[in-house]
């Protein structure tokens, strides 16, 4: 339906952030659903299969570089359009996030 909100899967290890992000999206008729570091985002990305994934870099365990080369390896995951967001601003990881965009 077009009165549907689109879902949006939020990818972050500090949960203030996730919150801030539900809070302003949802203010635009986006339904956000928070996802605490890489593992479990990779599982709400499987169960929801969002409109969008914001993603973060720099997070323990499983960095945003790699839930990003795991959902484009997905078939199900490739093609839901990712925005990273992160404060890591290194020149190496500007090129890397124009370059596989």
């Amino acid at each position: 339906m077009a009165d549907e909100p689109k879902k949006v899967v939020c990818i972050e290890d500090e949960t203030e952030m996730i919150e801030l992000v539900k809070l302003i999206l949802s203010r635009n008729k986006f339904e956000v659903t928070g996802a605490v570091g890489g593992q479990e985002g990779l599982q709400k990305i499987a169960d929801i299969k969002p409109d969008l994934v914001l993603l973060d870099l720099m997070m323990p365990e499983m960095d945003g570089w790699e839930v990003y080369q795991k959902m484009k390896a997905s078939e199900e995951m490739r093609d839901i359009p990712v925005i990273v967001v992160t404060a890591k601003a290194q020149s190496i990881d500007r090129v890397l996030g124009l370059h596989i965009a």
